[in-house]
């Protein structure tokens, strides 16, 4: 798409010497100021981005710490600056796909790199990502523009952000490599404390485009971040983000492994995904209910054709001997199910009977349950011989003396060994 020269491409131009600057660590972007002349502050965000003035106790929001210390404040900044001078749809729609895009770069370049600043969070701290992906979308919601903007481009605008900022339309392969894709989530259960990220997001930002040579190969690891809303879901997102690389082509990948954040101190290799959602104990990040229960679990509306149960077929036997000190690993094979001519829910630590109807997977009934059934779905629809399956991380925590803090030495100890673990597992299985 070709724009014709104007006052946007100059912005453009200026908006892209000031992201390099951001990615340098240079600490004049700091004077880029935060625009608000063309918001209508009056729009009301999502339950999600709502959040962004928590604080903690009645302190000051956490959201804007993080962002802050992270250096993702910056981002916002220049994005809301760049949307308040676009002139047309066809212009927004380019600074939206370009900064989008520019802020998953920023995001996984900060991740792999050492930032600088006294006070900066460390590079695997995943949550300024979270959160400045939310000011932008909520700055686009709130955009009242010069032109006329509809209902629907307003949607499609704020769908090519998520896109572009969780690198679904960056997962793109060199020639003569190895082709591996890791998926990982969002922050969650944000109500019961704002401050947390997700280490499943983390590690996929610290792989991003990283290169492994393992006995001799030369494998390219490509990463997603996925959002915790059923809406997303049942709109497809997983599919849209993974089906391509299963695809005959020059994308097609190797293995693709899904992550997420499980239980306390151990790294769960699930084996058997269900297909049904059942969790009724929490909604997802805008509160939403999957609309299931355990003795009554439901289908996403947009699920494709498929069995009750698929079955992983990573190496978990190999990827279960990886030194993830101070953690374990387990191949996880206890799944909930309504047997055969059965109404209640039984625990079948061996794996699912003939006949029975899904409660939940090794990896429960939530959304992580079921990005690993999707991902394993269009394994068995478009690739068969694909490895491919689901890795949950150990739960990421605070001191316990911190109740208040964005940030401790035992949170971000907890966070490097959960990373190091998961690269430690992910190069068993290429082993």
């Amino acid at each position: 798409m070709r724009l014709r020269p104007s006052s946007f491409s100059r912005s453009l131009l200026v908006g892209a010497l000031a992201l390099t600057t951001v990615l340098s660590g240079a600490p004049t972007v700091h004077a880029i100021p935060p625009v608000t002349g063309c918001l209508d502050q009056s729009a009301t965000g999502t339950v999600e981005e709502q959040r962004l003035d928590t604080g903690v106790a009645g302190g000051p929001s956490v959201p804007a710490e993080i962002l802050r210390r992270s250096g993702f404040d910056r981002h916002v900044a220049l994005f809301t600056r760049l949307l308040c001078s676009i002139p047309n749809r066809q212009a927004a729609a380019a600074l939206v796909h370009a900064q989008g895009e520019a802020l998953w770069r920023t995001a996984t370049h900060r991740a792999q790199h050492a930032p600088t600043g006294s006070d900066a969070l460390p590079a695997t701290d995943d949550r300024g990502l979270y959160w400045a992906r939310l000011s932008m979308a909520l700055a686009l919601r709130q955009w009242h523009p010069r032109f006329g903007l509809g209902t629907t481009e307003r949607a499609g605008l704020i769908r090519s952000l998520e896109y572009t900022s969780r690198g679904i339309t960056s997962t793109r392969f060199a020639p003569g490599v190895r082709k591996i894709l890791v998926t990982g989530f969002d922050p969650f259960t944000l109500d019961a404390d704002i401050r947390i990220g997700n280490p499943s997001g983390a590690n996929a930002l610290t792989l991003d485009g990283q290169r492994w040579t393992i006995n001799g190969r030369t494998y390219e690891i490509q990463t997603v971040v996925f959002p915790v809303r059923y809406t997303d879901f049942d709109e497809n997102m997983v599919e849209n983000a993974l089906a391509p690389h299963y695809r005959p082509g020059p994308q097609h990948a190797d293995l693709v492994m899904t992550a997420s954040q499980g239980r306390v101190g151990i790294f769960d290799l699930e084996v058997f995904n269900d297909r049904r959602r059942s969790v009724s104990s929490i909604g997802d990040n805008n509160n939403l209910w999957g609309g299931g229960t355990i003795s009554a679990p439901v289908v996403s509306p947009s699920m494709p054709p498929g069995p009750e149960w698929i079955t992983s077929s990573l190496p978990l036997a190999r990827m279960s001997q990886a030194d993830v000190t101070p953690f374990r690993t387990r191949v996880n094979t206890s799944v909930l199910e309504i047997p055969a001519g059965q109404t209640q829910p039984v625990r079948q630590p061996l794996g699912p009977t003939p006949g029975s109807i899904a409660s939940e997977g090794t990896g429960g009934g939530y959304l992580s349950n079921e990005v690993a059934y999707r991902n394993t779905l269009q394994r068995d629809l478009l690739d068969p011989s694909m490895p491919a399956g689901h890795l949950h991380v150990p739960v990421l925590s605070f001191g316990p003396a911190n109740k208040t803090d964005i940030t401790d030495p035992t949170y971000e100890a907890n966070r490097e060994a959960i990373v190091t673990g998961a690269h430690a597992i992910l190069r068993a299985a290429l082993s």
